[in-house]
């Protein structure tokens, strides 16, 4: 535990020094992006087949889907007939549309159980369509999965799962069909979209493009957005988007916060994490049991008997309360070094943060995930 806590006082430590400096360079691509140009979901329903042994078994719908799959084929299943579709498995395929895919290009699709099936390993998609969020087809799906989990069950019940074999993978396994419009040569300017809301970094992005373009060049619209005058041409607007990207802004440093997983443990503290004057005590209770037994032996030829006596030891220790002061302005390096000196687990120090988060003392947003 302990060691955990250094390790977040190290990373803290070099967040400490490069939070010395109040802003650093970076590239307008890697902080905004142009508006219209993202990608787009899609989603689809499909039969796995080829499965050893580890499908649906009798499931309903997945009983329909192969027969409906088998009478595109030319193939008229009974529709009283019934079958044990062990080798089969009804899955969810889920994909990404990037912006500006074409039709006849490839890309990824994840495949996933949604039914009785132990395990996907081996199996191959039957050709299913994937449709957007209006219900158009935008791309193909088929072929054969990959999967890093494993299941292995025994006769007697006893079963092994390694990572989820209910779901997989197939690299390029869909054919784009239909391209979407993206709507960025559309209107009479770009839009550049901040992927982090703050006004001090969209007036720094306006002046940084205004100085690269010239004059009346961009124009904030609020925390998040600029406009940009751009001509109707889009091979045009195209060279003056890979332009703007390449500019180099100054950033602002990120609002001060604390993020705390609650489930791992693992917390993250801010360069601009600030502790007003306050005092935290830590301790622990030990407390110990211990039961031994007396035995009472009488003198030989006596008419007395063995007796046994249990007698329990109980004792309570309690470590002195270790405190510290945290005087005005304490920054970040020196919050994890106090912690730290007092021996304090993960949790410990979870609890220390709310405490101070309470008492007024953390100058940070407090999230907990």
């Amino acid at each position: 535990m302990l060691s955990r806590v250094w390790m977040i006082g190290v990373v803290a430590a070099a967040l400490a020094v490069m939070g010395a400096h109040a802003a650093h360079s970076e590239r307008i691509k890697d902080v905004a992006d142009f508006a219209g140009v993202r990608g787009n979901h899609l989603v689809g329903y499909g039969i796995v087949v080829g499965l050893n042994g580890t499908g649906d078994d009798n499931l309903e719908y997945t009983l329909q889907s192969v027969r409906s799959a088998a009478q595109r084929l030319g193939i008229t299943i009974p529709a009283g007939a019934r079958a044990s579709l062990k080798n089969s498995a009804a899955a969810l395929i889920t994909a990404e549309l990037p912006p500006f895919a074409k039709p006849g290009q490839r890309i990824d699709v994840e495949v996933a159980a949604i039914g009785k099936a132990k395990s996907l390993r081996g199996g191959t998609l039957m050709m299913a369509q994937l449709q957007g969020a209006d219900g158009q087809t935008y791309a193909i799906a088929q072929g054969s999965l990959a999967v890093g989990g494993l299941g292995v069950e025994g006769h007697d019940g006893s079963k092994i799962t390694i990572n989820v074999p209910s779901a997989g993978r197939i690299p390029d396994g869909a054919t784009v069909e239909r391209a979407v419009e993206t709507g960025f040569a559309a209107g009479e300017g770009l839009t550049l979209n901040l992927k982090r809301a703050d006004f001090t970094d969209a007036t720094r992005v306006a002046s940084a493009i205004e100085r690269a373009l010239g004059p009346h060049s961009a124009r904030t619209l609020d925390a998040v957005s600029i406009l940009i005058p751009a001509p109707p041409d889009p091979s045009t607007r195209i060279a003056l988007m890979s332009r703007i990207e390449g500019i180099e802004i100054a950033t602002d440093t990120p609002p001060a916060r604390v993020i705390v997983n609650a489930r791992t443990g693992t917390i993250v503290i801010g360069a601009g994490v600030r502790v007003s004057p306050a005092a935290v005590a830590h301790g622990n209770l030990i407390v110990r049991i211990a039961e031994d037994l007396d035995v009472s032996q009488p003198l030989p030829l006596s008419q007395g008997r063995t007796v046994v006596t249990p007698r329990s030891n109980v004792s309570v220790e309690q470590e002195p309360a270790r405190m510290f002061l945290f005087n005005p302005g304490v920054a970040l390096s020196d919050l994890v070094d106090a912690v730290n000196r007092v021996g304090a687990s993960p949790s410990d120090l979870v609890a220390i943060l709310e405490a101070l988060k309470q008492a007024g003392a953390l100058k940070a947003e407090l999230i907990v995930i």
